[in-house]
Protein backbone atom coordinates (compact mmCIF):
# COMPACT_ATOMS: atom_id res chain seq x y z
CA UNK A 1 0.00 0.00 0.00
CA UNK A 2 1.36 3.41 -1.00
CA UNK A 3 0.18 6.97 -0.49
CA UNK A 4 0.62 8.18 -4.07
CA UNK A 5 1.58 11.79 -4.86
CA UNK A 6 0.49 13.64 -7.99
CA UNK A 7 3.60 14.85 -9.84
CA UNK A 8 1.84 17.92 -11.25
CA UNK A 9 0.37 19.47 -8.09
CA UNK A 10 2.17 17.49 -5.36
CA UNK A 11 -1.02 16.35 -3.60
CA UNK A 12 -0.79 13.12 -1.61
CA UNK A 13 -3.70 10.66 -1.67
CA UNK A 14 -4.76 7.97 0.83
CA UNK A 15 -3.01 4.61 0.83
CA UNK A 16 -4.02 2.31 -2.01
CA UNK A 17 -2.78 -0.78 -3.88
CA UNK A 18 -2.38 1.19 -7.10
CA UNK A 19 -2.25 4.86 -8.12
CA UNK A 20 -5.58 6.70 -8.22
CA UNK A 21 -7.22 6.94 -11.61
CA UNK A 22 -7.26 10.74 -11.50
CA UNK A 23 -6.31 13.84 -9.52
CA UNK A 24 -9.42 16.04 -9.20
CA UNK A 25 -7.27 18.98 -8.08
CA UNK A 26 -5.41 18.88 -11.41
CA UNK A 27 -8.56 18.22 -13.42
CA UNK A 28 -10.11 21.39 -12.00
CA UNK A 29 -9.92 24.35 -14.40
CA UNK A 30 -7.49 26.19 -12.12
CA UNK A 31 -4.81 23.54 -12.59
CA UNK A 32 -3.98 21.07 -15.39
CA UNK A 33 -3.02 17.47 -16.09
CA UNK A 34 0.54 17.16 -17.38
CA UNK A 35 1.18 16.74 -21.10
CA UNK A 36 2.12 13.09 -20.57
CA UNK A 37 -1.13 12.36 -18.74
CA UNK A 38 -1.69 11.75 -15.05
CA UNK A 39 1.54 10.65 -13.34
CA UNK A 40 2.29 9.62 -9.78
CA UNK A 41 5.22 9.23 -7.42
CA UNK A 42 5.70 8.38 -3.74
CA UNK A 43 7.40 10.02 -0.80
CA UNK A 44 10.13 7.38 -0.86
CA UNK A 45 10.90 8.08 -4.51
CA UNK A 46 11.03 11.81 -3.84
CA UNK A 47 13.55 11.21 -1.08
CA UNK A 48 15.81 9.53 -3.60
CA UNK A 49 15.71 12.41 -6.10
CA UNK A 50 15.22 15.59 -4.09
CA UNK A 51 16.43 17.30 -0.94
CA UNK A 52 15.02 20.00 1.30
CA UNK A 53 16.75 23.35 1.63
CA UNK A 54 16.19 25.47 4.74
CA UNK A 55 17.07 29.15 4.54
CA UNK A 56 16.88 31.77 7.27
CA UNK A 57 14.92 34.74 5.95
CA UNK A 58 14.39 36.70 9.16
CA UNK A 59 15.72 35.96 12.66
CA UNK A 60 12.57 33.91 13.39
CA UNK A 61 11.49 32.97 9.86
CA UNK A 62 12.79 30.08 7.77
CA UNK A 63 11.98 29.02 4.24
CA UNK A 64 11.72 25.32 3.34
CA UNK A 65 11.87 24.31 -0.33
CA UNK A 66 12.61 21.30 -2.51
CA UNK A 67 15.73 21.01 -4.67
CA UNK A 68 15.39 20.39 -7.52
CA UNK A 69 11.95 21.95 -7.74
CA UNK A 70 8.94 19.63 -7.77
CA UNK A 71 5.33 20.03 -8.96
CA UNK A 72 4.21 23.68 -8.50
CA UNK A 73 7.53 24.58 -6.91
CA UNK A 74 6.38 26.62 -3.90
CA UNK A 75 8.35 26.81 -0.67
CA UNK A 76 6.92 26.66 2.83
CA UNK A 77 7.67 29.05 5.70
CA UNK A 78 8.35 28.27 9.35
CA UNK A 79 7.43 31.09 11.73
CA UNK A 80 9.07 30.73 15.13
CA UNK A 81 7.19 32.20 18.09
CA UNK A 82 7.56 31.84 21.89
CA UNK A 83 4.14 30.14 21.99
CA UNK A 84 5.00 27.56 19.32
CA UNK A 85 6.05 27.49 15.69
CA UNK A 86 3.68 27.77 12.74
CA UNK A 87 4.33 26.05 9.41
CA UNK A 88 2.81 28.12 6.62
CA UNK A 89 1.98 26.21 3.44
CA UNK A 90 3.62 22.89 2.72
CA UNK A 91 5.93 21.01 0.35
CA UNK A 92 5.71 17.38 -0.72
CA UNK A 93 9.06 16.17 0.63
CA UNK A 94 9.78 15.40 4.28
CA UNK A 95 12.81 13.53 5.60
CA UNK A 96 14.38 12.64 8.94
CA UNK A 97 17.13 15.24 8.65
CA UNK A 98 14.61 18.05 8.18
CA UNK A 99 12.47 16.82 11.06
CA UNK A 100 15.56 16.86 13.28
CA UNK A 101 16.47 20.42 12.29
CA UNK A 102 12.93 21.71 12.79
CA UNK A 103 12.67 19.97 16.17
CA UNK A 104 15.86 21.78 17.18
CA UNK A 105 14.14 25.04 16.20
CA UNK A 106 11.19 24.25 18.46
CA UNK A 107 9.10 21.86 16.35
CA UNK A 108 5.74 22.70 14.84
CA UNK A 109 2.70 23.64 16.93
CA UNK A 110 0.34 24.39 14.03
CA UNK A 111 0.19 24.04 10.24
CA UNK A 112 -1.85 26.37 8.04
CA UNK A 113 -2.17 26.08 4.27
CA UNK A 114 -3.27 28.89 1.98
CA UNK A 115 -5.24 26.82 -0.54
CA UNK A 116 -5.56 23.29 -2.01
CA UNK A 117 -2.66 23.50 -4.47
CA UNK A 118 -0.27 23.45 -1.49
CA UNK A 119 -1.86 20.70 0.63
CA UNK A 120 0.79 18.22 -0.63
CA UNK A 121 1.86 15.84 2.19
CA UNK A 122 0.38 17.79 5.10
CA UNK A 123 -0.70 14.54 6.79
CA UNK A 124 2.94 13.38 6.88
CA UNK A 125 4.10 16.72 8.28
CA UNK A 126 1.44 16.66 10.96
CA UNK A 127 2.28 13.11 12.01
CA UNK A 128 6.03 13.86 12.12
CA UNK A 129 5.39 16.68 14.61
CA UNK A 130 3.14 14.96 17.09
CA UNK A 131 -0.15 15.38 15.25
CA UNK A 132 0.17 19.14 14.82
CA UNK A 133 -3.23 20.56 13.84
CA UNK A 134 -3.63 21.51 10.17
CA UNK A 135 -5.83 24.58 9.70
CA UNK A 136 -7.94 24.61 6.52
CA UNK A 137 -10.88 26.91 5.96
CA UNK A 138 -14.16 24.99 5.86
CA UNK A 139 -14.98 26.45 2.43
CA UNK A 140 -12.21 24.24 1.00
CA UNK A 141 -13.28 21.06 2.78
CA UNK A 142 -14.10 19.26 -0.50
CA UNK A 143 -10.50 19.57 -1.69
CA UNK A 144 -8.90 17.70 1.21
CA UNK A 145 -8.41 14.41 -0.62
CA UNK A 146 -6.50 12.73 2.24
CA UNK A 147 -8.65 13.37 5.32
CA UNK A 148 -7.12 12.77 8.74
CA UNK A 149 -7.87 13.61 12.36
CA UNK A 150 -5.43 16.53 12.58
CA UNK A 151 -7.28 18.68 10.03
CA UNK A 152 -9.14 21.57 11.67
CA UNK A 153 -11.82 23.01 9.39
CA UNK A 154 -12.44 26.48 10.73
CA UNK A 155 -15.27 28.84 9.79
CA UNK A 156 -15.70 32.57 9.76
CA UNK A 157 -13.29 35.34 8.81
CA UNK A 158 -10.35 35.00 11.24
CA UNK A 159 -8.88 32.50 13.67
CA UNK A 160 -5.89 32.91 16.02
CA UNK A 161 -2.76 30.77 15.83
CA UNK A 162 0.31 30.70 18.13
CA UNK A 163 2.45 33.75 18.76
CA UNK A 164 -0.17 36.36 17.92
CA UNK A 165 -0.47 35.16 14.32
CA UNK A 166 -3.90 35.22 12.70
CA UNK A 167 -5.41 33.33 9.81
CA UNK A 168 -7.48 35.62 7.60
CA UNK A 169 -10.10 34.22 5.23
CA UNK A 170 -9.74 35.97 1.87
CA UNK A 171 -11.31 33.63 -0.69
CA UNK A 172 -10.31 34.52 -4.23
CA UNK A 173 -8.20 31.83 -5.89
CA UNK A 174 -10.25 29.26 -3.92
CA UNK A 175 -13.34 29.87 -1.79
CA UNK A 176 -11.40 29.04 1.36
CA UNK A 177 -8.22 30.93 0.43
CA UNK A 178 -6.45 32.21 3.54
CA UNK A 179 -3.39 34.28 4.44
CA UNK A 180 -1.42 34.52 7.67
CA UNK A 181 -0.83 37.81 9.47
CA UNK A 182 2.38 37.82 11.49
CA UNK A 183 2.59 41.02 13.55
CA UNK A 184 6.18 40.37 14.68
CA UNK A 185 7.42 39.99 11.10
CA UNK A 186 9.49 42.59 9.23
CA UNK A 187 11.28 43.66 12.40
CA UNK A 188 7.99 44.28 14.16
CA UNK A 189 6.30 46.22 11.35
CA UNK A 190 4.15 43.22 10.47
CA UNK A 191 4.10 40.77 7.56
CA UNK A 192 1.54 38.88 5.53
CA UNK A 193 2.26 35.33 4.36
CA UNK A 194 0.06 34.98 1.31
CA UNK A 195 0.92 31.96 -0.84
CA UNK A 196 -0.58 33.03 -4.14
CA UNK A 197 -3.91 34.21 -2.72
CA UNK A 198 -2.14 37.56 -3.02
CA UNK A 199 0.55 36.86 -5.60
CA UNK A 200 3.83 38.74 -5.43
CA UNK A 201 4.81 39.37 -9.06
CA UNK A 202 8.23 39.71 -10.70
CA UNK A 203 8.19 43.47 -10.22
CA UNK A 204 8.15 43.07 -6.46
CA UNK A 205 6.65 46.48 -5.84
CA UNK A 206 3.33 44.96 -6.93
CA UNK A 207 1.02 42.01 -6.36
CA UNK A 208 -1.77 40.46 -8.39
CA UNK A 209 -4.80 38.21 -8.12
CA UNK A 210 -5.93 35.35 -10.35
CA UNK A 211 -8.53 32.59 -10.41
CA UNK A 212 -6.05 30.39 -12.29
CA UNK A 213 -2.38 31.20 -12.73
CA UNK A 214 -1.33 28.46 -15.18
CA UNK A 215 -4.47 28.90 -17.30
CA UNK A 216 -4.55 32.70 -17.02
CA UNK A 217 -8.14 33.05 -15.79
CA UNK A 218 -8.60 36.42 -14.08
CA UNK A 219 -10.38 36.92 -10.79
CA UNK A 220 -13.61 38.88 -10.68
CA UNK A 221 -13.68 42.44 -9.38
CA UNK A 222 -15.85 41.50 -6.41
CA UNK A 223 -13.42 38.79 -5.30
CA UNK A 224 -10.43 41.11 -5.59
CA UNK A 225 -12.23 43.71 -3.47
CA UNK A 226 -13.06 41.03 -0.91
CA UNK A 227 -9.37 40.10 -0.55
CA UNK A 228 -8.35 43.74 -0.12
CA UNK A 229 -11.08 44.32 2.46
CA UNK A 230 -10.14 41.16 4.39
CA UNK A 231 -6.54 42.26 4.99
CA UNK A 232 -7.26 45.98 5.40
CA UNK A 233 -7.59 45.88 9.23
CA UNK A 234 -4.05 44.52 9.64
CA UNK A 235 -0.77 46.40 9.78
CA UNK A 236 2.00 44.94 7.64
CA UNK A 237 5.01 46.32 5.83
CA UNK A 238 6.10 43.13 4.07
CA UNK A 239 4.51 40.30 2.06
CA UNK A 240 6.04 36.86 1.68
CA UNK A 241 4.70 35.14 -1.41
CA UNK A 242 4.88 31.48 -2.35
CA UNK A 243 8.35 31.28 -3.92
CA UNK A 244 11.92 32.08 -2.93
CA UNK A 245 12.63 35.80 -3.15
CA UNK A 246 9.12 36.81 -4.25
CA UNK A 247 8.63 39.26 -1.40
CA UNK A 248 7.34 42.80 -1.21
CA UNK A 249 10.01 44.06 1.17
CA UNK A 250 8.55 47.44 2.14
CA UNK A 251 5.27 49.37 1.98
CA UNK A 252 3.36 46.17 1.25
CA UNK A 253 -0.02 47.42 2.46
CA UNK A 254 0.10 50.28 -0.01
CA UNK A 255 1.28 47.85 -2.69
CA UNK A 256 -1.87 45.74 -2.22
CA UNK A 257 -4.11 48.80 -2.52
CA UNK A 258 -2.47 50.22 -5.64
CA UNK A 259 -2.17 46.76 -7.22
CA UNK A 260 -5.87 46.12 -6.73
CA UNK A 261 -6.67 49.49 -8.29
CA UNK A 262 -4.43 48.70 -11.28
CA UNK A 263 -5.98 45.26 -11.67
CA UNK A 264 -9.55 46.58 -11.55
CA UNK A 265 -8.65 49.29 -14.05
CA UNK A 266 -7.17 46.69 -16.40
CA UNK A 267 -10.37 44.62 -16.40
CA UNK A 268 -12.48 47.73 -16.95
CA UNK A 269 -13.95 48.04 -13.46
CA UNK A 270 -12.59 51.49 -12.58
CA UNK A 271 -11.40 54.58 -14.39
Amino acid sequence: MESYICTTCGTQYPESDSPPARCPICEDERQYVGYGGQEWTTLERLRGKHRLALRRIEPTLYGIGMEPSFAIGQRALLVRTPEGNVLWDCVALLDDATVEVIEALGGIAAIAISHPHYYTTHAEWSRAFGGAPVYVHADDREWVVRPHDAVRFWEGETTPLPGGTTLVHCGGHFAGGQVLHWPAGAEGRGALLTGDVIQVVRDRRWVSFMYSYPNLIPLSASRVRRIVDAVAPYEYDRIYGAWWDLHVEHDAKAAVARSAERYLRAIGEVG
